[in-house]
């Protein structure tokens, strides 16, 4: 079981959870391969083919903060590693994580395994504002904050 979860600001991450998902949903990525979460600002890196539009950012920046403002609850679930296997991709997990997996649910939106600390709901995140994007070798960058 996880007794040491990250310590990211928990609005913010639960606020990178709902951009990852709305970024699958609006565009058929992946979930961001790496992240860098902080209380100020915040940044994604996904596996892409293009930089995003200022509309489609716009679009996104939307969805995110129509997500947020359905005051969706965000629960904890521990499962077993065999049952997580079935429903999740386990290929980042560490090799010794040993045989419980936590999985963080954000309604019936977004659910993934997850470590770090996260807001009760979503009405406690405030509303997300990207800030820019970038693209370069095939990653595409989005830097965002919170708004309250």
């Amino acid at each position: 079981m996880i007794t040491n979860p990250k310590e990211y600001y928990p609005p913010m991450h639960s606020a990178e959870h709902i951009l990852n998902q709305t970024m699958i949903r609006l565009f058929s990525t992946e979930r961001s391969f790496s992240n860098h979460i902080e209380k100020k600002k915040s940044k994604c890196d996904y596996h892409f083919n293009r930089n995003l539009s200022e509309d489609e950012l716009t679009s996104l920046q939307n969805k995110i903060n129509e997500v947020i403002d359905q005051n969706m609850e965000i629960s904890e679930k521990i499962i077993s590693k065999s049952e997580a296997d079935l429903i999740h991709n386990l290929e980042r997990l560490p090799e010794n994580h040993g045989e419980s997996i936590r999985i963080i649910n954000i309604g019936d939106y977004d659910t993934c395994l997850c470590s770090g600390i996260h807001v009760k709901n979503t009405q406690e995140i405030g509303h997300v504002k990207i800030l820019s994007s970038s693209f370069e070798n095939d990653v595409l960058r989005i830097r965002f904050k919170l708004q309250n």
